[in-house]
């Protein structure tokens, strides 16, 4: 299991320093082809939804297996493992694209940072004042930095090249279809509870991980996480973002907008202050240090094994 772990801490350097790929990237394609057999399958039904999910889902993981049994060698394991870590993971651009957002509050410019906003949130930002772009962007970083860097991570950890390839498949899935409206409230159910199950163990790690990096503020986001999470819709962002608002020591949650004219009032999540533009590179400081972590703790799983193993050869 060293190649696993070599290739996971590679892939993972390699999104720390390049970013996501530039071009031909994998998820794109996977992302073309979803919407293709939608075209084919859509009903609004949930077992439509379920039969789009397992087919996707299911052949993404039958590659990963494959690749991975056609890397004979320690060497071919490590190269594939570090090319689907990097693949699958975005800590990099996410705190990119949350900086941009910075820049333009600290200049002042707040309709260029509504509008940059919308490469990290599905909500209307139209009419978002500073501390509202502040929060938009700080929920994203701490529930990216669980679905995007820790959650694949472990996945890879346990499962290998498969387990990568499959959890970003029914993450992608869940962003494309698992959403709250007259198309697929029930064509999304099946892609957005999966994402919920396999996001359980992620989450969890990230809020542990954000504990451990931030020692100095750990009882305030073990107790936001405590007394907080639950209050989320989502059974898993509600864990990071209590302990990101809890480390950070502000707020986060609220009302929140979205486009067709879809309102939710969700929990406050900490007791601190309401959010401002620094904020959002504390936050991607925090990230950067939980992902570190979440790195560490995958080379540690993956060395023990994981899940998926492959059988050792017979002496002689």
């Amino acid at each position: 299991m060293r190649a696993r772990a070599l290739g996971l801490f590679l892939g993972y350097a390699a999104d720390r320093v390049l970013g996501d790929p530039q071009r031909c990237h994998p998820v794109a394609a996977f992302g073309t082809a979803a919407k293709a057999l939608e075209d084919l399958l859509y009903a609004d039904a949930r077992t439509r939804g379920v039969a789009h999910a397992a087919l996707l889902v299911g052949a993404t993981v039958a590659l990963g297996v494959t690749a991975e049994r056609l890397a004979n060698r320690p060497a071919a394991r490590a190269a594939l493992t570090a090319v689907a870590t990097w693949t699958v993971l975005g800590e990099r651009s996410l705190a990119r694209e949350a900086l941009a957002v910075h820049t333009h509050l600290a200049a002042g410019d707040l309709p260029a940072a509504r509008q940059r906003l919308t490469h990290l949130v599905g909500r209307d930002t139209a009419h978002l004042d500073g501390s509202e772009v502040t929060r938009a962007v700080v929920e994203s970083v701490a529930e990216n930095t669980a679905d995007a860097v820790v959650a694949p991570l472990v996945w890879g950890a346990l499962c290998g090249i498969p387990g990568l390839l499959g959890y970003r498949a029914a993450n992608t899935l869940d962003a494309m279809v698992g959403h709250h409206n007259a198309r697929y409230e029930h064509f999304g159910w099946a892609p957005a509870r999966l994402d919920d199950l396999l996001n359980l163990p992620g989450s969890r790690l990230c809020g542990l991980l954000v504990l451990v990096t931030a020692p100095a503020r750990a009882r305030a986001a073990a107790r936001a996480w405590r007394r907080d999470a639950a209050g989320h819709p989502s059974p898993n962002a509600g864990v990071v973002e209590a302990a990101f608002a809890g480390s950070l020591g502000i707020r986060l949650g609220g009302m929140n907008r979205y486009y067709g004219h879809r309102i939710e009032h969700r929990a406050v999540l900490g007791d601190g202050r309401s959010a401002r533009p620094q904020d959002i590179v504390r936050a991607t400081d925090l990230a950067s240090r939980v992902g570190l972590g979440a790195v560490a703790v995958a080379i540690l799983i993956s060395s023990r094994g994981g899940l998926l193993r492959r059988p050792r050869r017979p002496l002689g």
